[in-house]
């Protein structure tokens, strides 16, 4: 098989590592004359197994590598190894691919891994000339001859001492050299690793403060609406109050109504007393008046005399007269005393309807009041939340800048500031104090605060144990210390209402 066909396998291997007693090239002459084929012997050694791609080739003495080949010829697999017969092979090269050249040149068995695993001895390709003729030389001669020789023997001594020591040098350099490769494909894997890794926690980062951004965008514009919210409440608040303050003074009006009504019942009541008491005295004087017509009808039956009955009679209807006459005034007395009793009743209905719709009314404004707190106690609260989260927030994201290293100030997101005066009023705000303005409003009064009248005291002492003691009794007012009876109930009620407007 040529070399045309397909290209051997070849690698760079060193000379070290060539085996070159494994096969052993028979009969290789000097010199092969140019123009006819060349065959080639050799032998198998006991311990070498030939493969399927093993080949042998022309080299030029001096080369490095099994890719310096001039040609080459594929090996023939002998059918059985055990035969001796089968260990000695042969192969043949044809002239047209032979070196035409003078040059020396050697035969090489390399496997199919390309290594190296015999060696001729160095031939050329050249006619035969007379200095292949045999020369006879005298005994000087030869004695110089075998001087030179020794000589030459002992410089390839040292020469290949010198080799052996060289080797020895470039083996332990290459294995050096492959322990600084391992190193470096190690470091190199690190680093790759690394800034895999470094790549991975720049990639998190911009995410994360990507999230950052938009959650302080987020919570910037919750805080404007907040800020919207509360100026809105703080507004209705103001309404409210000023509608509060119009039904407190109403308030104050009816109680005034309501007062002078009483006051009016209360005369109403002595004067229907008073006639209660004069219809009484004018019943007894009918009664009296009756016993004493009894009395007369008794003594005129007695005393009457024919002549006298015509005085009787006038005595009689005068009588009579003076009874008709007196109960046409009780009569009269009854009407009066029920109308006016009609209309004491009609006053105490108007005094009770005035009462309670003025208490459901308050009733209403304590409760929408009620409500207005609650809500904007929860919006305090919201807004304490929003600040916390804020500042959260703003200190991960001074954390997250300031490890990558960026300037919070150089950044085009940064959150707008709010005047000289809301900031402040809270410089953790973006926006300022938004419930700044209710902050009067909110704060709790100092009349709100129970005192002890006596000691001065904000908590509880001996002298309001005894006024609580003593509150089946009367009713003190906790904040002014007005006293009232325990029939004022209602009166007491919105007195302490009062208060708390």
């Amino acid at each position: 098989m040529e070399e045309t066909i397909k290209d051997p396998p070849t690698s760079a291997v060193l000379l070290d590592h060539c085996h070159f007693s494994q096969v052993i090239f028979n009969s290789v002459e000097k010199f092969y004359i140019p123009g006819g084929d060349v065959t080639c012997h050799y032998t198998f050694t006991q311990h070498f197994i030939p493969r399927r791609k093993d080949w042998i080739g022309i080299f030029r003495v001096g080369w490095k590598t099994t890719r310096e080949y001039y040609t080459f010829m594929w090996v023939t697999l002998p059918i059985d190894l055990n035969n001796k017969s089968a260990k000695q092979q042969e192969v043949q090269f044809k002239a047209y691919y032979l070196p035409k050249d003078d040059e020396y040149y050697q035969f090489c068995y390399v496997d199919e891994d390309g290594v190296v695993r015999g060696a001729s001895i160095p031939f050329q390709f050249r006619p035969e000339n007379e200095e292949d003729i045999l020369v006879v030389t005298t005994q000087g001669e030869v004695e110089e001859i075998e001087q030179h020789n020794k000589e030459l023997c002992k410089e390839n001594q040292e020469l290949k001492d010198s080799c052996v020591s060289l080797q020895k040098q470039n083996s332990d350099m290459q294995a050096e050299l492959q322990k600084k490769q391992e190193e470096l494909e190690t470091l190199q894997s690190i680093n790759k690793k690394l800034e895999l890794k470094v790549k991975e926690q720049k990639d998190y980062w911009e995410t994360e403060l990507l999230q950052l951004k938009e959650q302080n965008q987020k919570m910037s514009s919750e805080n404007e609406k907040m800020g919207i919210r509360v100026d809105q409440l703080q507004a209705q608040l103001s309404t409210q109050e000023k509608e509060m303050e119009k039904l407190v003074q109403g308030d104050q009006d009816k109680t005034e109504q309501l007062e002078q009504l009483k006051k009016e019942n209360d005369h109403l009541f002595l004067s229907l007393t008073e006639q209660r008491k004069d219809q009484k005295k004018l019943e007894q004087t009918v009664e009296q008046m009756k016993q004493n017509e009894t009395t007369a009808m008794k003594k005129q039956q007695e005393l009457m005399e024919p002549r006298n009955k015509k005085a009787a009679l006038t005595v009689e209807e005068q009588l009579a007269q003076e009874v008709e006459r007196l109960k046409a005034k009780v009569e009269a007395r009854k009407a009066y005393f029920l109308e006016k009793y009609k209309e004491c009743q009609r006053l105490h209905k108007q005094i009770s309807q005035l009462g309670a719709a003025a208490l459901d009314e308050n009733f209403d404004l304590s409760k929408r009041l009620s409500e207005n707190k609650i809500i904007c106690n929860a919006l305090k609260r919201e807004k304490e939340r929003l600040e916390g989260e804020n500042d959260l927030l703003k200190r991960e994201n001074s954390r997250l800048l300031s490890y990558m290293g960026l300037d919070f100030n150089s950044l085009p997101y940064q959150v707008p500031t709010s005047d000289e005066g809301g900031a402040r009023q809270n410089p953790g705000l973006a926006y300022g104090n938004p419930y700044s303005g209710i902050q009067e409003s909110s704060s709790p009064s100092p009349l709100s605060i129970k005192k002890c009248p006596i000691c001065k005291a904000d908590d509880i002492c001996d002298h309001t144990l005894e006024q609580q003691q003593m509150q089946p009794l009367c009713l003190n007012c906790p904040i002014c210390d007005k006293i009232f009876p325990a029939t004022e109930k209602q009166i007491f009620e919105d007195h302490v209402f009062c208060h708390s407007l």
